[in-house]
């Protein structure tokens, strides 16, 4: 099954979660313990990012946008839940306008680009990682972005459906029934793409 190489694409560990008493320094100006924050969120905010836009610059534009206004930020987190959730689910929201483009960059420049390479791969060619996750953009790109995202969320971020559900303010069942709907679209359309 194609979608199970996925779990293969999850990050190796987990970043150490945000103490209360952090966010509370930060919160009062504490300029150390926002870089704090920053270290222990950016990779994952950046690595959720990347999935979301499928391009690297403006995944990197988008995450610096978001810890660039943390201050302010920090002040709209009510504590619902973990902090790195509310994050995320900044990072989601503002993907929408980056995604949409993203995508339609991508269309241009596949209608315009020349016909791949044929020759035999050689060591320095991307290894079958790369081109797995090349496709799983594709594929990806397919999808309607809520569905998209609850996938991410839920497949490749590894979150469990009620995490997946605070990031997006939607119910539980709305994810599950989100990443149902992607993991059939994805499947038909990997399988468009000659992923067995």
């Amino acid at each position: 099954m194609p979608l199970a190489l996925i779990t293969k694409l999850r990050p190796a560990a987990a970043e150490t979660a945000v103490e209360p008493s952090l966010l509370a320094a930060a919160r009062a100006g504490n300029l150390s313990a926002l870089g704090r924050i920053y270290e222990l969120t950016q990779h994952r905010a950046r690595r959720f990012a990347r999935r979301l836009v499928g391009d690297d610059a403006a995944a990197e534009d988008l995450v610096q946008d978001v810890f660039a206004q943390l201050p302010r930020l920090l002040g709209r987190y009510r504590g619902d839940g973990p902090f790195e959730m509310f994050l995320l689910g900044v990072v989601s929201r503002r993907a929408r306008r980056h995604l949409r483009t993203a995508i339609r960059r991508r269309k241009l420049h596949d209608r315009f680009s020349v016909a791949a390479d044929a020759s035999p791969p050689t060591p320095e060619c991307d290894t079958d990682r790369h081109e797995l996750a090349t496709l799983l953009v594709r594929a990806l790109d397919t999808l309607p972005r809520d569905q998209r995202v609850a996938f991410v969320l839920r497949e490749v971020e590894g979150l469990t459906s009620a995490e997946a559900a605070a990031v997006e303010g939607v119910p539980e069942a709305t994810i599950r029934t989100r990443v149902f709907h992607a993991r059939r679209k994805l499947q038909a359309e990997l399988a468009r793409l000659g992923v067995a």
